[in-house]
């Protein structure tokens, strides 16, 4: 199950209390004040873990919450500090506050830690000759967790159109492929090893349609992850097996990540004409290519057809 959209809460420790005790020694006339302080509550901390894919942790567990910390003793002993509580998550996730229009980070490098909620301060003890106080509450949060998947390249376009073929033929990944719409319900992460230094990660987006940036087809949940892309790899289906016109196809699409967000058409963009060994992509293809005017890459992801030269130009463009 893929999961890329979470909210749980998150409560850090509390502070322990100070401690209210006294000593006499015998050869002390007075008893003196030796109260220690209450320790402080651990922190809430979420860290971005590169081992971990998506969210589905947090669709079973729902709450968080770091150990308090213990209270003072006499003799000047100080309360340990509460254990702090380790959330971690998938490099991509950006964390928001679930009432209240607050980011409070974008985890999008790998090892990152930032802590969410703040332990209580531990109370003070009466050792400085002041009245003993109890510890503080520690910082509780109701947060959204939003996972937008890190990669080099997206590949989008309509569905069927063989997005899920072409990752699985470049990379180690391997979605399910079949031959009906919306086969891939999830984005899918493959690496793609072009030479022994040369390199880069690819996501499938699941089939896009019109109205995706609404929502429709569950677009607004897949659109959010060609934000971290770096380019995209626009596939068309040149043989029209659906009936659509190629032309409309690519213009339909980049309208949708337009209404979506407009600095996505800025993304360099390569045009991978697809399903080339079906009767008809040719002349498909002459008459696209008039209306578009941009470079096009012909290729068959059953035949394996220009696929190199596909993905030999999208690290090109990545390293342009």
């Amino acid at each position: 199950m893929f999961i890329d959209h979470a909210e749980i809460n998150i409560k850090a420790g509390d502070g322990g209390d100070g401690c209210h005790s006294f000593s006499k020694a015998r050869s002390q006339r007075y008893k003196r004040p030796d109260g220690g302080d209450g320790g402080k509550g651990g922190d809430a901390v979420i860290v971005s873990d590169h081992n971990i894919q998506t969210l589905i942790d947090f669709y079973y567990k729902k709450h968080f919450k770091a150990d308090s910390g213990t209270n003072g003793s006499s003799n000047h002993k100080k309360g340990a500090q509460g254990k702090s509580c380790v959330i971690r998550v998938p490099v991509g996730t950006l964390v928001r506050d679930a009432a209240e229009d607050i980011t409070y980070c974008d985890l999008n490098q790998a090892g990152r830690a930032v802590v969410i909620a703040k332990g209580g301060d531990g109370g003070s003890g009466n050792s400085r000759r002041r009245d003993a106080t109890p510890g503080k509450d520690g910082e509780e949060k109701d947060i959204v967790l939003e996972l937008k998947m890190v990669a080099d390249v997206g590949i989008i376009g309509y569905p069927s159109v063989g997005k899920s073929s072409l990752i699985s033929r470049v990379s180690n990944a391997r979605p399910k492929i079949a031959d009906y719409p919306f086969t891939t319900k999830t984005p899918t992460l493959g690496l793609v090893r072009l030479g022994p230094e040369r390199s880069l990660v690819i996501c499938d987006i699941p089939g896009l349609i019109e109205g995706a940036h609404a929502g429709r087809g569950l677009g607004d949940a897949f659109l959010r992850h060609i934000e971290r892309t770096r380019a995209l790899v626009h596939m068309i289906d040149m043989a029209a097996v659906e009936g659509r016109d190629p032309v409309k196809d690519i213009a339909s699409i980049n309208k949708e990540l337009e209404l979506y967000n407009a600095a996505l058409l800025k993304r360099p963009q390569i045009i991978a004409a697809n399903k080339m060994d079906l009767p008809g992509a040719y002349e498909n293809l002459k008459r696209f290519k008039k209306k578009i005017r941009k470079k096009v890459y012909p290729i068959s992801c059953v035949t394996g057809e220009g696929v190199k030269e596909l993905m030999e130009a999208v690290y090109r463009k990545l390293n342009s």
